[in-house]
C-alpha cells in the first residue's frame, strides 16, 4: 500500500465530491456496495441534463428532495423521497419541481436510500438547492470515463461536518482600526473545505472571565448594503457598540448566510417571501429547515481562543442552547434590539412567532396577521 497523502481517503473522496458538486457536474455515491450518480439541479441546464441522461441510459433519472420539500408538494414523509420524472422534462420544469412555490401536478414518491440522502447533504454542505437527480450507476464504467467520476462513500459524508470542525486552523491575524475608533484584532480561521470564518476581538477583553460575544451569521445584503429587509446590518453595528462599552469582546462572523441556506438560497427565500410566504415557510418550501446552522465550528473557534466562558449577546434561544450543547458554558444573555421597520416587521414577526426569537416590539399576533 502506497502512502497516504494529505488525509483520509474516505475524507478526502468527500471534499472531492464537493467540489464536482459546486461545479455542477456529477458524482459517484457509494452505499452498502450500491452506487448511484447524483447532479445538483442547481445550475442544471438542458445541456447538462441530456449528458446525464445519456451517461446513466438506459436507468432513467430521479428528483430526490427533503421531506421539507415532499411536504410543500403534498407528499407526506418523515425523510427524503424520489420523485419520478418524465422523459419530456426540461431543467426548467425539473427546477420548478424542486423549488417553486405552487407545482400543478401529482407526483410519485418513493424513500430514497442511503446514497440519495447523503446526496442532499453535500448539496447543503455547499449552499446548493438540496434537490438532486439521482440514477442507478451499477455497470457504469466509471474508470473508462475521461475525466473519471469522484466517488464518494456515504457513510464518510454524514460524519462529515465533524471532520470539518477537526480542520479548522488559525490562517492568519491581524490587527484593523475601525472608522468607529475602535481597536480590533482580526483572526482568519480555514477549515478543510475553505471556508473562512472570522474572530473579531474588540479592544482587550479579560479571557479569565466571562466575555461578552456575538455569533454573527455573514449577510451580504444587510452588514454590507444596510438592506432593510431583516435586522443584521443593524445588529452587527449594535453589538460592536455593545462591546466598546462593556471593555470588549469578540464576534464570531460565520459563513452562515440566510440562515443557513447560503446567499443564492436566500435570493430564493426572499422571492417566495414576495409571493406571500413569511420567512419559515419560505426556507422550507425550498426544502430546508427553518434553520440550518450549527454552531460547532463556532464553539471550536472560542475553544481555540482559549474562551469557554460567555455571555451572549442575541435575540435567538437556539444560539444559547446550541453552544451550550457544544461545550462552552453559557453565563448569561445581553439582547439586540434594533429599530424596526416596515420592510422588516413581517419577518420579525416570524421570527418571534414560529422561532422563538425573543423581540421587544413585536406582538406574535404580527406573525399571523403577516403585517
Amino acid at each position: 500500500m502506497g502512502p497516504r497523502l494529505f488525509g483520509d481517503g474516505a475524507s478526502i473522496g468527500v471534499q472531492r465530491g464537493l467540489a464536482e458538486l459546486r461545479a455542477g457536474r456529477p458524482v459517484r455515491i457509494e452505499a452498502a456496495g450500491v452506487p448511484v450518480l447524483a447532479l445538483p439541479v442547481d445550475g442544471c441546464d438542458d445541456g447538462r441534463l441530456a449528458a446525464f441522461r445519456t451517461l446513466v441510459h438506459p436507468a432513467s433519472p430521479r428528483l430526490v428532495v427533503t421531506a421539507r420539500r415532499a411536504r410543500a408538494l403534498g407528499v407526506e414523509a418523515a425523510r427524503p423521497v424520489l420523485l419520478e420524472l418524465d422523459p419530456a422534462d426540461d431543467a426548467a420544469v425539473i427546477f420548478a419541481l424542486a423549488a417553486d412555490a405552487r407545482v400543478d401536478r401529482a407526483v410519485v414518491a418513493s424513500p430514497a436510500a442511503v446514497a440519495a440522502v447523503a446526496a442532499i447533504e453535500l448539496a447543503k454542505l455547499v449552499h446548493l438547492l438540496p434537490a438532486l437527480l439521482i440514477a442507478g450507476a451499477d455497470g457504469l464504467p466509471v474508470a473508462e470515463l475521461d475525466p473519471p467520476l469522484v466517488t464518494v462513500a456515504a457513510g464518510a459524508v454524514a460524519t462529515f461536518r465533524r471532520e470539518i470542525i477537526r480542520s479548522l486552523a488559525i490562517a492568519g491575524e491581524a490587527q484593523v482600526p475601525l472608522q468607529s475608533g475602535l481597536t480590533t484584532r482580526f483572526v482568519v480561521f480555514r477549515d478543510a473545505i475553505g471556508g473562512g470564518p472570522v474572530a473579531i476581538i474588540v479592544g482587550a477583553p479579560d479571557f479569565s472571565r466571562p466575555v461578552p460575544i456575538r455569533l454573527h451569521s455573514s449577510c451580504l445584503t444587510g452588514d454590507v448594503f444596510g438592506s432593510r429587509r431583516c435586522d443584521c446590518g443593524d445588529q452587527l453595528r449594535l453589538a460592536l457598540t455593545r462591546l466598546k462599552e462593556a471593555g470588549g469582546g469578540v464576534i464570531l462572523y460565520l459563513e452562515q448566510e440566510g440562515r443557513g441556506l447560503g446567499l443564492a438560497n436566500k435570493m430564493r427565500a426572499y422571492e417566495l417571501q414576495d409571493a406571500g410566504l413569511d420567512t419559515v415557510d419560505a426556507n422550507t418550501t425550498l426544502g430546508f429547515d427553518d434553520d440550518e446552522r450549527d454552531y460547532g465550528l463556532a464553539a471550536r473557534m472560542l475553544e481555540m481562543l482559549g474562551l469557554n466562558r460567555v455571555i451572549m449577546m442575541t435575540n435567538n434561544p437556539g444560539k444559547l442552547d446550541g453552544l451550550a450543547d457544544a461545550g462552552i458554558e453559557i453565563s448569561g444573555r445581553m439582547p439586540l434590539n434594533t429599530p424596526i421597520n416596515a420592510h422588516n416587521r413581517r419577518y420579525l414577526a416570524a421570527l418571534a412567532s414560529r422561532s422563538g426569537h425573543l423581540l421587544e416590539g413585536i406582538a406574535a399576533a404580527d406573525g399571523e396577521t403577516g403585517a
